[in-house]
Order: C-alpha cells, then structure tokens, then sequence
C-alpha cells in the first residue's frame, strides 16, 4: 500500500434519527433502504403515490407505517429525517412541506434539487431560513473509489493534478418521467461526474460542453451523447464524457459498458473503474515517484457504489444532526453543482466556452 492506506467507505459514527422515506421506486427500494438496513439506520416509515407499491416496499423491509400520501408521512411525528426519492418537478413542494413540519429535523432530497437553478437557490435559502439541514443525494462522492482518489490526492501521493477524465460508455436507468423534460443527460447523468469532479478538485473557473442527440433513445431530447471540458484555477484539464446508449445493446449481443477514470499528477497517476454498469465494486490503482518507487498499488473492497454509497450519503446527515455541523453534501455546495450544470446548458446554447465564478453568492455566468 506504499505505506498509505484508504478508507473506501466511512464509518458510521451516528444511526439515532428516524427515517420516512418517500418513495418506493427502484432508486429507494434497492439502494437507499438496502443501505439503510446494512448500516443499521432506523426506518419507521414509507409513503409514495401508489400504496401498493409502497406497501409492498415496507413489506420486503419490515418498515412499520406505511401512509397514503407524502403529506401525511412528513407530518408523522416519528419520523426525524425525510428522504425523498421523488421526480425533480415534485420534490421542492415536498421540501417546503418537510421544511414547515415542526417534527422534521433534516430533509435528504435527490438531485437534482429542482428543474432550475433559481428554484433550487430559492430552496437553499428557505432552508437556511427554517435552520434545518437540507442536503442533496449526490451519491457518487461516496463510490468507493472516489473516496479513496480523494484520500489519495489530498494526501500529495500523485502530486499536483494535471489533467484528469471520467469516460462514460453505459446505459443507465432512466425514469420514465425523463420523457417529460427538456433536458436529459447533462442535469441527470453528468451532473455525477461533474460533481464528482467538484469534490476532487473545487471549482471550475471554465466550461465548454459539446452534445448531440442520440438515436437510439427512443424519446425526444437534445443532450444524448455530453463531452464537457472543465478548466480550474491551478491549471487542472478535466474531461467528462458520457455516452448513455453504449452499444450493442440488443438482446442476445455481447455489449460493452464501462465507465474509467484517470488522474495525472506531477509525481504520479491514480486510475480506476466505476463498477456500477457491470455490477461489480469500483476499482483504484495508483503510481507515484514519492511514494510507491513507480510500482502500482491497488487497494481492494467489496463494497460497490449501488447500494453502498447510499450509507455514507445518509450518514452524513445523521452525524451532521448529531453535531450541529453542516452536511457534507449540503444544499449551499449543491446550487454550485447545479449552476456548473447551467453553465454547461449555457456552453450549448451559445457554442462557446464559458468563464465563471460559481463563489458568487450569485454564482453568476459571464463570458
């Protein structure tokens, strides 16, 4: 291990307050609870828009109460934190509601947040307004090997990053109410990466996002296949792509999915897998001149991003209740992922490169 060892996974420190979930489709049903019933976190109740579902749901995870409708499950005063697994143009009223309930001490919401960039700094201000932690899923900071690039890069192992990549060649689940929006890949696929990319790096002084439309999605959309280049004050490159339709995909074909990573640094190179299309856990491999005389170390785990990662994504709540700190993947930190999101829409439109300043309050785009 080069002398350095890396936690994939955090500890949890915290698994008092108790959890209504909202929410019974594939998202909640095999990652969040899975997670929440590994790490011991108590789930007293489920609600969603169809009772069947949910009951079915409480069913396979022995949660207690199951309520008709989401209104009633935040008003349910046992239940201390609300977690949301809902569509994007449903969820700000269900925060608001979870915001004004007087037995909801945290609200965990997916992203993104909300389907613009005003209405989710209009929800950032409303709960800081309320003094109750909201905090938005983005659950690939807690991929095992993105905690652990982490690690290693805040360590010095690979020295000063130079250019970093995430390549994307995989089909995820899309929810059918996708169909019904304007936008696509970008504000529901990139933003992993580009969050991602945040977390290793900070922020972004500049944007450029190429796409085109992908025929082999069935449904209406103009962002199918992304490449968004990210430049950053210490001179760091980054590329994500994301082609989500990888082929061959039809049954009986042999296909070819994966998503890699690379990070070149001054001192050494940190690469790895995001095991998640093919179902296996994550992979890192690292080399240094400093630290490793040259020679590749790869840490091993069991644990994957579906459903791991939700463990920590809820963890981080409960510690930051526990504490009175702020989340780790608080709303605050999360309007700047999503106004980097907005630039990138903006970089499309106006087929240009884009400088910005997302450590504005306003966070404001300009040329």
């Amino acid at each position: 291990m080069g002398g350095f060892e890396v936690h994939p996974d955090p500890e949890v420190r915290v698994r008092e307050y108790k959890i209504g979930a909202i929410g019974a489709g594939m998202i909640m049903a095999d990652c969040h609870l899975a997670a929440y019933a590994e790490a011991g976190f108590p789930v007293v109740a489920i609600s969603s828009r169809t009772r069947d579902h949910a009951q079915a749901v409480a069913e396979r995870w022995q949660i207690e109460t199951v309520w008709d409708t989401p209104e009633e499950l935040i008003c349910d005063p046992n239940v201390e934190i609300v977690d949301i697994a809902f569509p994007p143009d449903q969820q700000p009223d269900l925060i608001r509601k979870a915001l004004a309930a007087p037995n909801v001490k945290a609200i965990l919401a997916q992203k993104p947040l909300a389907l613009s960039l005003e209405e989710a700094k209009k929800l950032r201000d409303e709960a800081k307004a309320a003094g109750k932690p909201l905090s938005v899923n983005q659950n690939m900071r807690f991929d095992q090997s993105v905690q652990s690039l982490k690690q290693i890069l805040d360590e010095g192992i690979i020295g000063d990053p130079v250019f970093a990549q995430i390549d994307m060649h995989a089909i995820p689940h899309w929810q059918p109410f996708l169909r019904d929006y304007d936008r696509l890949t970008l504000s529901n696929m990139s933003v992993h990466h580009l969050d991602a990319l945040r977390f290793l790096f900070g922020d972004p002084v500049e944007v450029t996002s190429l796409v085109r439309s992908d025929p082999r999605i069935e449904f209406d959309h103009t962002d199918g296949i992304v490449v968004t280049s990210l430049r950053f004050p210490s001179g760091l490159l980054a590329l994500s792509l994301e082609d989500v339709w990888s082929g061959p995909r039809e049954e009986g074909y042999v296909d070819d999915q994966f998503i890699n990573w690379r990070v070149e640094g001054s001192l050494g190179v940190a690469k790895g897998t995001i095991g998640w299309p093919t179902g296996a856990p994550s992979t890192l491999s690292y080399a240094s001149t400093s630290h490793t005389n040259g020679q590749w170390v790869t840490p091993q785990w069991e644990t994957m991003w579906f459903p791991h990662a939700f463990v920590g994504v809820m963890e981080q709540l409960q510690f930051a209740l526990k504490s009175g700190t702020e989340p780790v993947l608080n709303v605050t930190d999360n309007v700047r992922t999503m106004a980097l999101v907005e630039a990138a829409y903006q970089s499309i439109e106006e087929s240009r490169s884009l400088r910005i300043n997302l450590a504005q309050d306003e966070w404001r785009i300009s040329s």
